[in-house]
């Protein structure tokens, strides 16, 4: 199987979707109150054992095999660098690298995002870096809710502050979360289309060397 042939999503949208700006606003104006899991209680108290407390914390959610976690702490190696993804077993497939060559400003949680972020936020925990790197795009027009700028969540996202990086190798997923995040901050929010010279990721290594377009969305927020 050749290495080099990752295809782009698959869907019947071709642009942002129409449900979408009423969706976000529906969020905003009924906050979620699902209730917290012990678990993921347990997995903000571990992503933050090892912080000092003053070191300027990244947080890459959804980091899957944790190879951005890695590159981020050895990028940032003043920050305090978490990891999160709901896959216990994408969290210990970390090939090549061994336990004793990993940086040590990094940290890994198993945690369901929906409750690690209002955790985050209900902490009091701002954020100098937040990374969703490649999430899941859910391309089906009957997917709209299962994105995340789509979700009931999103609006804690820019609550926790600093800079907000989000790349997909679908375009209307970018599209669909400037808008979203515009109608949160109430600005536009601009995005790009970009050449990963050096991926974060095996899935934008992937991407990037079947010649496919990235695109990305970077933006400061102040604490909303």
């Amino acid at each position: 199987m050749s290495y080099a042939n990752s295809l782009i999503p698959h869907s019947a949208q071709q642009g942002v979707h129409e449900a979408l700006r009423a969706r976000v606003q529906k969020h905003l104006a009924e906050p979620f109150r699902k209730p917290f899991a012990d678990y993921n209680r347990a997995a903000l108290q571990l992503a933050l054992a090892g912080w000092d407390g003053r070191a300027p914390l990244i947080l890459d959610a959804g980091c899957g095999v944790g190879h951005s976690t890695i590159q981020l702490a050895r990028q940032f190696p003043e920050h305090w660098v978490i990891g999160v993804d709901q896959s216990q077993d994408r969290l210990e497939r970390r090939k090549p690298y061994p336990e004793a060559l990993l940086p040590q400003n990094m940290v890994f949680v198993r945690a369901d995002l929906v409750d690690f972020w209002r955790l985050l936020d209900a902490a009091g925990v701002r954020l100098a870096r937040h990374y969703l790197l490649y999430p899941n795009p859910w391309p089906k027009i009957g997917h709209l809710g299962r994105r995340w700028h789509a979700h009931p969540v999103f609006p804690w996202i820019p609550r926790l502050g600093g800079v907000l990086e989000c790349r997909s190798n679908w375009q209307v997923y970018i599209e669909e979360f400037a808008l979203a995040l515009g109608e949160v901050l109430q600005r536009e929010v601009p995005w790009e289309r970009f050449e990963a010279s050096q991926p974060l990721t095996p899935f934008e290594r992937k991407y990037r060397d079947s010649g496919q377009s990235l695109f990305r969305l970077g933006v400061a927020l102040s604490v909303v």
